[in-house]
């Protein structure tokens, strides 16, 4: 499925919405606990708003610094196309690189994220305004597990790793985790 700016416009913005909205009603100790040594709620928040940060910058600059990347002499491939191809990196051992892994994050810090992330989002869609639907697939930005991709490419990652770990997170909660043992895990 090819989608046009405006598509893309909504699908990130309900990434980004959807992502929040599940943050937002989650309690502060299930928010920094990291369950079975995976990320917690605050670490991915952490995590998607370095993965959306370079993304956004890069849309504001001049094209001609983006020719550095290559440009593309065919169309930008789908939404599944670029999102199973991720499946399947992920599926084969690939993980987040050290430049996009979170630190420790503490529940006081939630708002501070919250805000960060939602910038990000209105970058990013500020940013797309301003990109023709040729340019989209014209230019292209680097993603450390998918190469040179364009910035269609890279939009529709972005809306789809936001989707990615808020599925992580509800699959962590629908899994009846036993938070208060985990609280206890982590203080002896």
């Amino acid at each position: 499925m090819y989608l046009n700016q405006h598509e893309i416009h909504a699908r990130l913005n309900n990434s980004f919405d959807q992502f929040v909205d599940f943050v937002q009603t989650l309690p502060d100790h299930r928010f920094t606990a990291t369950p079975y040594g995976k990320w917690s709620a605050g670490q991915q928040l952490q995590h998607l708003i370095k993965s959306a940060r370079p993304v956004a910058t890069a849309m504001g600059y001049p094209k001609m610094l983006l020719r550095y990347f290559g440009t593309n002499r065919q169309p930008s491939r789908s939404y599944q196309a670029v999102v199973e191809e991720y499946r399947q990196l992920l599926a084969g051992g690939a993980k987040s690189t050290l430049t996009y892994l979170p630190g420790v994050v503490y529940s006081a810090q939630r708002p501070v994220l919250i805000a960060a992330f939602l910038k990000q989002k209105e970058r990013l869609l500020q940013q797309l305004g301003n990109w023709s639907e040729k340019d989209l697939d014209k230019y292209r930005l680097p993603h450390p597990l998918l190469g040179n991709i364009s910035i269609r490419e890279m939009l529709y990652f972005t809306a789809y790793h936001n989707g990615h770990h808020l599925e992580q997170l509800k699959n962590h909660e629908l899994q009846r985790h036993n938070w208060e043992n985990q609280l206890q895990q982590l203080i002896f």
